[in-house]
C-alpha cells in the first residue's frame, strides 16, 4: 500500500506472511523502517487525517485476525485497534469512507462471514494511544461470502460496491440496503472493483479480464427513481447493462491470479488508468474514457500501455553479462553456460562457480567483474582470467559449500559441491583433484549444510546433504563414508534444525511434520505433528551462540551515536578507531612488518542470488569501503619505504650491506622469480589452451607420479598465481563508481596516468538498509521507456541530464549519490597518500619501484614528487573528487 499522501516523499509499505512490515522509499529504494508483528495482514489501506494544520498518516491493516490494526505510517507502531463486540472474525475486506462535511470518517468492512461492520474514526481517537480498544458502530448481516473488495463512490458519496468472488453487488452508504446485485456468468471469479464515474462500475476477474457495467437509474442518488427497487425480488430488479470488456492481450498461462488495480492518475488524458501487473513480470495500462464510446463497446478498450521486465532486459545493448560468461562460450550457441550455484572464498579472493554442464570454475573473483563490467586490454586474451576447471559432476552442479569459510575446524583444501546426476563430490581446491564421490542419495542434492561447533567429535567433520528424494546424509570428509542417512520423510524437506546437546538432528518437512533423528546412531527417535513439531523447531533455535560484546564492537557504537544523533559521539568514534589504526602501524617496524593485525571484515564479498529455480545465478558485489581502506594502510605501512631511498643512500647501503643479507635477498629473489615462471607456464598450459587435451593431462599425472616435489608446487596454485587482491579490489570500485562523462580532461587522467578503466555500460548500483534490506536497480534503470506515457517524455528528460553526469550513476537516488561521493573521497585521499600505490600494470610481480630519473614522468604513481606541469592534472584529480 502507499505510505504517504505528499507527493514529494514516495513512500510505500509492505507486509509479508511472516508478519514482517517494512517502509519504503520508492525514490531511494531505501527501507526506512521494519518491524515484525505476531500477526499476518492480508490487506493494508493507507488514511490520512488533519489535526490543526498537521497532517498524520496511519495505515489500517486486517488480516488473519479478528480485528482492524490502526498502525503508524512513519513508524510502523501500532497505535490502537479496532474491535468487534458482536461476532467478531478475520475481515476479509474494508473500505475508508472520508466524510468533507464532518470531522468523522467511516470505517466499513465485511467479516469472512458476510457480517458488514462500521466503526466511526474521528481526530480525537486518531491521537489516542494505548487506550481502550474502538468498538463498532454498527453490525449487520449482508450476506456476502469471499468478499474480495469494498469501494466508495467518490462521486455521489452515497454508493457503495461490494465484490464477491461469484457476484457483486450496489448498496446504499446511509442504511446498507441492497441496491442491485449482478452474478458472475461462464464460471468466472470476480476478484475485484470500483467506480470509475457516479453511473459505472468496473469489475476484474481472476483471468485478468475486466467489465464495466452501467448501472440503472435506482442506484443513482441524482435520478428521480432512485431506491425504487429496494425491498423487491432480486429477479425483478432493473439489472445493469454491460458497457465494455477489458481484456488481457496475451493469453499466457499464469501460476497465480493478475494483479488488478484502478485508481485516478492525473488530470488530463490520463485520468482514470486501470492496471495490472502479473506474475510473469507483464505490467499493464489503460485509460478509461470518461464516455465509453460504439467502438470502445464493440472492440473492447485498447491498451495504453505494456512492458515487461523480459523486455526490458532484452532491449539492453550491451546485455547484462554473467560473471564468467567470457569462460562459458559455447562455439555451437549463443547462449553462454549457465551458472549454478556459486560460492566466494574471501580468504583466497576466489569465486567457485558451478555450471550447467557439471563443471565448476574457479577465477579470481576482482579479475573476472573487471572483465565483465570494464573495458581494458584484457578484453582481448583468450581464457582470460585465469582459471581452473574440475570436472566430475555429469549434470548440473546444483550446490556448492566451502567449509572451511564457516568453521577452522575444516580442511581448507576441501571444496563439497552437489549436482543433478546425486552425487557429492569433495575437492581438493589447490591441487583440482577429485577426494571423494559419495553416491549416498536417490535425487538430485538440494542444499549442502555444516553442523554447528558443539556436534560430537565425528559428526563435526561431516558437511549435511539435503536430496530432493527428502532424505538428509550426513557425509564425513575426514572418514569419507556417510555415517548417517536418514530417508523415511514422506514429503519435501523445508528445514534443517540441530540440538547438539541432545545428539539430534531435526527435519522439518513441508507438510508441517517434524522428524527427530539420533545422529550417532542414526535411529528416528520420534516424528511429531502440529503444535508439538512447532514447538521442537522453536525449541531448536533457544540456544543462540552468545551476543557479541556491544561495548568493544564497532558496528553497535556507530548504531547507538546514529541513533541518538550525536555528533560528539560520531566524532569520538572516528577519533578512537582512527587512533587505533595509527598506533598498530606505527607499532610495526621492520622487524615484525608480517605481524600487523588483520583487519577481520573482507572489503569484497561476492553473493549469489537467484529469483527463481531454474534461472541462473545473479552475483552481487558487496563492497566494504572502511575495510578496503584499512587493508589499504596496513599493506602500505608493511612495505619497504621506497619514498625514503635516494641515489647517495643507495650507494651507502649497497657498499656496506653485509653478504648474507644480500645473498638471502638474492635466493628469495630467484625463488621468486622460479614460482613466477612455474606460473607462466602452468597457465599457458592450463588455461591459455584448450581445457580437454587428453595429451597434457595424461603427461601432467605421469609427472606428478614421478616428481614428488612437482606435486607438492603443483598443489598450491591459488597461492602461486599471486596478486594484489586490494588493489584490484581498489581498481574495481573506483572504476565503477567514477561519473564518466562529466569531464573528459578528468577521464583520460583517470585512464592514462591512473589506470582506472571505463564500464562497458552503466553499473547497476544497490543499497542496503534498515532490517538487513537490500534493493538493487535493475540493468537498464537509465533507459526511457519504449512506448510513450504520460511520464515517458519527464523521463526520457531527466535521463538525458543524468546520461552526461556518470552514464545516471548520479541523479538516480539522493542516497546513492550520497554513499558514492563519500567513498571516492575518502578511497582517492587514502590512495593519494600511499607512496607505491598504482592500478597500472601488473604491480605485484615487479620488484620495489625505483625513484624515477630527472625528467621522466613517473606515471605508475598516484602521488609522487611530480614535475611543475603535473600540478594542473592533480589538482584536477583532488577537485573532481571532491
Amino acid at each position: 500500500s502507499k505510505a504517504c499522501a505528499s507527493s514529494e516523499k514516495q513512500y510505500i509499505v509492505s507486509a509479508s506472511e511472516s508478519g514482517e512490515m517494512c517502509l519504503w522509499d520508492v525514490n531511494d529504494g531505501r527501507c526506512i523502517e521494519f518491524t515484525k508483528l505476531a500477526c499476518t495482514h492480508t490487506g493494508i489501506q493507507f488514511y490520512q487525517f488533519t489535526v490543526g494544520t498537521q497532517r498524520e498518516g496511519r495505515l489500517l491493516c486486517h488480516g488473519h485476525y479478528p480485528e482492524i490494526l490502526v498502525v503508524d505510517a512513519t513508524s510502523l507502531e501500532v497505535l490502537y485497534s479496532l474491535v468487534s463486540k458482536i461476532s467478531p472474525d478475520w475481515i476479509s475486506s474494508m473500505s475508508i469512507i472520508r466524510s468533507h462535511r464532518t470531522q468523522e470518517d467511516t470505517v466499513v468492512a465485511v467479516s469472512v462471514t458476510g457480517i458488514l461492520k462500521v466503526w466511526i474514526v474521528t481526530s480525537e481517537i486518531s491521537r489516542m494511544q494505548d487506550t481502550e480498544p474502538i468498538f463498532e458502530e454498527e453490525s449487520k448481516p449482508i450476506y456476502c461470502q469471499n468478499c474480495q473488495s469494498i469501494s466508495f463512490c467518490a462521486f455521489t458519496q452515497r454508493s457503495l460496491l461490494v465484490v464477491c468472488s461469484k457476484y457483486w453487488r450496489v448498496f446504499d452508504a446511509g442504511d446498507y440496503s441492497l441496491l442491485c446485485s449482478v452474478a458472475s456468468e461462464n464460471g468466472q471469479t470476480w476478484t475485484g472493483g470500483d467506480f470509475v464515474s457516479a453511473d459505472k462500475v468496473i469489475v476484474w476477474t481472476e483471468d485478468g479480464q475486466s467489465f464495466v457495467y452501467k448501472l440503472p437509474a435506482s442506484c443513482l442518488p441524482a435520478s428521480d427513481s432512485f431506491r425504487s427497487d429496494v425491498g423487491k425480488v432480486i429477479e425483478n430488479l432493473n439489472p445493469p447493462v454491460l458497457c465494455c470488456v477489458v481484456d488481457r492481450s496475451d493469453k499466457q498461462l499464469l501460476i497465480c491470479p493478475p494483479v488488478t488495480r484502478f485508481f485516478y492518475g492525473r488530470r488530463g488524458c490520463f485520468h482514470k488508468l486501470l492496471t495490472q501487473g502479473d506474475s510473469s513480470g507483464r505490467l499493464c495500462i489503460w485509460s478509461v474514457p470518461d464516455t465509453l464510446d460504439q467502438q470502445d463497446t464493440n472492440e473492447g478498450l485498447k491498451m495504453t500501455m505494456s512492458t515487461t521486465l523480459q523486455e526490458a532486459f532484452c532491449r539492453l545493448t550491451p546485455c547484462p553479462a554473467g560473471i564468467i560468461d567470457q569462460l562459458s562460450l559455447i562455439p555451437t550457441s549463443h547462449e553462454p553456460l549457465k551458472v549454478t550455484a556459486s560460492v566466494y572464498i574471501p580468504a583466497h579472493g576466489r569465486l567457485v562457480c558451478g555450471r550447467e554442464d557439471g563443471s565448476i570454475v574457479i577465477v579470481p573473483a576482482t579479475q573476472t567483474a573487471i572483465v565483465q563490467l570494464l573495458q581494458g586490454e584484457h578484453m582481448l586474451r583468450r581464457g582470460w582470467p585465469p582459471h581452473r576447471t574440475l570436472r566430475g559432476h555429469r549434470n548440473k552442479v546444483t550446490c556448492l559449500l566451502y567449509p572451511h569459510q564457516i568453521s577452522s575446524r575444516y580442511d581448507q583444501r576441501y571444496l563439497v559441491s552437489g549436482g543433478v546426476d546425486f552425487s557429492v563430490i569433495i575437492w581438493d581446491i589447490f591441487s583440482g583433484e577429485m577426494k571423494h564421490i559419495f553416491c549416498v542419495h536417490g535425487g538430485e542434492i538440494t542444499q549442502l549444510l555444516v553442523p554447528p561447533e558443539n556436534c560430537s567429535a565425528r559428526v563435526q567433520h561431516c558437511v549435511c546433504s539435503v536430496a530432493s528424494d527428502h532424505s538428509v546424509g550426513l557425509l564425513s570428509l575426514r572418514e569419507k563414508k556417510c555415517i548417517m542417512l536418514a530417508s523415511r520423510h514422506l514429503f519435501p524437506i523445508q528445514v534443517i534444525k540441530w540440538r547438539p546437546s541432545d545428539d539430534y538432528l531435526v527435519v522439518g518437512c513441508s507438510d508441517g511434520s517434524v522428524y527427530v533423528w539420533q545422529m550417532d546412531t542414526g535411529a528416528l527417535d520420534r516424528c511429531v505433528m502440529g503444535i508439538t513439531a512447532v514447538e521442537i523447531l522453536n525449541a531448536c533455535d533457544e540456544a543462540v551462540p552468545a551476543a557479541v560484546d556491544s561495548l568493544s564492537h564497532p558496528a553497535v557504537n556507530l548504531k547507538q551515536a546514529m541513533t541518538r544523533r550525536s555528533l560528539a559521539a560520531l566524532k569520538n568514534m572516528a577519533h578512537q578507531k582512527l587512533q587505533t589504526l595509527a598506533t598498530n602501524l606505527l607499532a610495526s617496524d621492520s622487524s615484525d612488518k608480517g605481524n600487523l593485525p588483520k583487519y577481520s571484515h573482507n572489503s569484497l564479498m561476492v553473493q549469489a542470488i537467484k529469483t527463481n529455480l531454474t534461472d541462473p545465478d545473479i552475483h552481487v558485489l558487496f563492497f566494504d569501503v572502511e575495510a578496503l581502506i584499512i587493508q589499504l594502510l596496513t599493506e602500505e605501512a608493511s612495505r619497504p619505504n621506497t619514498a625514503l631511498i635516494s641515489p647517495e643512500n643507495l650507494q651507502k647501503a649497497s657498499g656496506s650491506s653485509d653478504k648474507g643479507g644480500s645473498f638471502l635477498a638474492g635466493k628469495r629473489a630467484a625463488v621468486l622469480f622460479q614460482q613466477v615462471k612455474e606460473t607462466i607456464k602452468e597457465n599457458i598450459k592450463e588455461h591459455l589452451l584448450d581445457d580437454d587435451d587428453e595429451d597434457e593431462e595424461a603427461m601432467r599425472q605421469r609427472r606428478e607420479e614421478s616428481d614428488p616435489e612437482y606435486r607438492s608446487s603443483k598443489s598450491k596454485p591459488l597461492t602461486l598465481l599471486e596478486y594484489n587482491l586490494t588493489m584490484d579490489t581498489a581498481k574495481l570500485f573506483m572504476s565503477c563508481l567514477h561519473a564518466w562523462g562529466l569531464n573528459e580532461v578528468l577521464d583520460e587522467v583517470c585512464l592514462d596516468r591512473l589506470g582506472m578503466l571505463k564500464p562497458h555500460c552503466s553499473v547497476s548500483f544497490g543499497l542496503l538498509s534498515r532490517g538487513g534490506h537490500m534493493s538493487l536497480m535493475l540493468p537498464g534503470h537509465d533507459q526511457a521507456l519504449g512506448k510513450p506515457s504520460y511520464s515517458a517524455v519527464e523521463l526520457i528528460r531527466k535521463m538525458s541530464i543524468t546520461e552526461g553526469l556518470g552514464r545516471g550513476t548520479y541523479g538516480v537516488s539522493r542516497a546513492v549519490t550520497t554513499q558514492h561521493l563519500l567513498s571516492i573521497i575518502s578511497l582517492a585521499n587514502t590512495l593519494m597518500s600511499m607512496t607505491n600505490a598504482t592500478f597500472i600494470g601488473d604491480h605485484m610481480k615487479k620488484g620495489p619501484a625505483r625513484p624515477p630519473r630527472p625528467g621522466t614522468p613517473e606515471l605508475c604513481k598516484v602521488k609522487t614528487p611530480a614535475p611543475v606541469t603535473r600540478h594542473a592534472a592533480q589538482g584536477q584529480i583532488k577537485q573532481g573528487k571532491i
